[in-house]
């Protein structure tokens, strides 16, 4: 039971997640690097990537397969998060933003990573 609490949080997570990159345009567009060009896709594509795995969670054939795409989608997206803390750091943006919460951002990402590892495996019948 508890298994399917967390599978359920999960996907709500991410599909909430991508929606916000929707609604939530103009901030997620300025936490990719500037090194990264066609940023308004990147957003796009990524808030996309959010709703089909958080979705694709609930499919027993694909569920493991939407937990790797989680965990690469995580990994893909650290650098936005080391910019952010970069940035704030050297005091260029994100100045509003405490600088612990960007460390924990950080931290949530490993744990966000972990939390997905645990569906990489097949997953308990109901």
């Amino acid at each position: 039971m508890l298994a399917w609490l967390s599978l359920g949080l999960m996907s709500l997570l991410y599909v909430a997640a991508g929606i916000s990159h929707f609604t939530r345009e103009k901030f997620f567009l300025k936490i990719v690097p500037p090194v990264l060009p066609y940023k308004l896709q990147i957003v796009w594509l990524s808030g996309v990537a959010e709703i089909v795995l958080g979705l694709a969670l609930w499919w027993p054939a694909g569920r493991i397969w939407a937990a790797w795409g989680i965990i690469v989608l995580l990994v893909a997206v650290s650098p936005a998060n080391i910019y952010m803390l970069v940035a704030r750091r050297q005091g260029k943006r994100f100045r509003r933003i405490p600088e612990w919460t960007l460390w924990l951002r950080l931290v949530l990402q490993v744990l966000l990573i972990y939390w997905a590892y645990q569906f990489t495996f097949p997953f308990p019948a109901a």
